[in-house]
């Protein structure tokens, strides 16, 4: 269990676990001692965050969490301990960020993978430190800035650490992680996607019975994997409904009923719906506009075929992932900044008739791929690069028209080819190409044009929180501007974005 206090890093903590086959949870750290004690951990780990222990409205616990299972302190799980338990706790009045070197003083527990003395890169982010460690526990780690960057109990399996092991610029924290899951906590590395599909496979069909099930399909690869793991448990019993909004990728369609209806033999209904939404975005040029009236349309469209074809159903099948399930809580119940409206099913009328069924909402998006691979669908499919819900609408900047948005589902169909044929698709975290609201100059022949200018883009993540820019072989990206400028008319232009997130988002709008 991971209790979170606030940290931008609590999901990477859960994600190292999940990758070392250790299942975790991550719940908020209002969570009572009887019910942390009723679901049992294996063990807990007290995440990091933004605030000071001493702060009003911080982040605590009942101190006998400290008797419940073997605990791990990270940043401020650490320092809550350290106040709990009696140390010393200084504030520096200015965060330690980056990089650093720390010794190893005590290689056990945690540090059991480590030499004595041996010096280890980590990652620091924080503004108060230890100074001095509670009576009863020892040393464990320590750096020329800091007396203390790690201890734990002389008797008891409480550890800590003042750095974050879960990201990858600490050298070895998987090592530090795997000290805490198997010397510590001796978790069994049992969680992998084979388990979870027959344990998801049993609770579905006790949970549906004999009843009818439908299920949005988006094509993408949430959607497609929650239907397929829904079908392996009941079969025909599964309805899915593919809606056309007129807004995919070059034959996204033929593709959905291909595999879907065909491969996998799933019953298939597909909504053509092309020019009710281009009809609902005509004059809509600002993003967030754009993807509400996209969201509020694909509702009504989705209800619509809902209740032709669902008129019997009593389930809804969503592609909900771990994430968008932490995200609707936070450490102090408080909002977050709206950066972009999510685009989801989850918009559907609560007086819906259907209850939800969530087969992913335990999972990662690399765990569901995983899960994919396992109940065979094709990789072409699985490994696929994310893409937004509002599909091509928010990749034509501005005004969406029908001949824009066939230039650019060329253009990116022929960019998202190059990347295959060069090898380089499974490096990329996300490609795709822009169309912009511009015109540009140039020739053709003998004569002058002034025609549209595309966009490409393409970057690296482990998660899409942050992204750098893609480094194209230069021969690689001339090929790609010549046969974009060369087959897709109406082009004479083509840049590349070398923009890494922050400070820009992946996405243009």
């Amino acid at each position: 269990m991971i209790l979170d206090c606030g940290s931008q890093f609590t999901q990477l903590i859960a994600r190292r676990v999940r990758e070392a086959h250790v299942f975790c949870e991550i719940h908020p750290p209002t969570r009572t001692l009887q019910w942390i004690r009723e679901w049992k951990p294996t063990g807990i780990i007290l995440s990091g965050g933004p605030m000071s222990v001493t702060d009003e409205g911080a982040p605590t616990f009942d101190p006998a969490i400290l008797d419940v299972a073997p605990i791990l302190g990270v940043c401020y799980g650490m320092q809550w301990i350290a106040h709990a338990e009696g140390g010393t706790l200084v504030g520096s009045g200015k965060r330690e960020y980056g990089r650093a070197e720390v010794t190893v003083e005590e290689p056990t527990g945690v540090w059991a993978r480590f030499a004595f003395r041996e010096q280890t890169q980590v990652w620091m982010s924080h503004a108060d430190h230890v100074e001095t460690v509670p009576p009863g526990y020892l040393l464990t780690a320590s750096s020329a800035d800091n007396p203390v960057v790690g201890f734990r109990h002389k008797s008891k399996p409480i550890h800590a650490i003042q750095f974050h092991a879960e990201v990858v610029h600490t050298v070895r924290g998987a090592d530090i992680i795997g000290g805490f899951l198997f010397d510590v906590c001796q978790a069994t590395p049992d969680w992998t996607p084979g388990a979870f599909v027959e344990q998801e496979i049993a609770k579905i069909r006790e949970t549906v019975g004999s009843a009818h099930v439908i299920c949005g399909l988006s094509g993408g690869v949430d959607s497609s994997v929650a239907a397929a793991l829904v079908h392996r448990a009941i079969g025909d019993q599964l309805t899915c409904i593919f809606v056309d909004t007129g807004l995919l990728r070059l034959h996204e369609r033929e593709q959905v009923e291909r595999t879907m209806g065909q491969h996998l033999g799933m019953k298939l209904v597909t909504v053509r719906a092309e020019e009710r939404f281009l009809s609902a975005l005509a004059g809509k040029d600002n993003p967030e506009e754009k993807r509400k009236m996209i969201g509020h349309t694909f509702i009504d469209v989705f209800e619509d075929a809902a209740a032709r074809e669902g008129k019997n159903a009593a389930f809804l099948v969503q592609g909900t992932l771990y994430p968008d399930v932490i995200e609707s809580f936070s450490p102090k119940g408080g909002p977050s900044a709206t950066i972009k409206t999510h685009h989801n099913v989850g918009g559907l009328k609560p007086d819906m008739k259907f209850k939800l069924i969530e087969p992913l909402r335990e999972l990662f998006k690399d765990e569901v791929r995983n899960v994919g691979r396992s109940l065979g669908l094709p990789e072409e499919m699985v490994g696929r690069h994310p893409f937004p819900g509002p599909g091509l609408a928010i990749r034509v900047l501005g005004a969406v028209g029908e001949r824009d948005l066939d230039t650019l589902r060329r253009a990116d169909a022929i960019y998202l080819e190059e990347i295959r044929a060069a090898g380089l698709y499974d490096e990329i975290w996300q490609a795709f190409a822009v169309f912009l609201p511009v015109r540009s100059v140039g020739v053709m022949g003998d004569g002058r044009t002034y025609e549209h200018v595309i966009a490409l883009r393409a970057v690296t993540s482990r998660d899409g929180m942050t992204a750098d820019w893609f480094a194209f072989p230069p021969e690689v990206l001339a090929r790609m501007s010549n046969r974009i400028i060369n087959e897709v008319p109406g082009v004479n232009r083509v840049v590349y974005d070398v923009s890494s997130k922050p400070p820009a988002t992946i996405e243009w709008e």
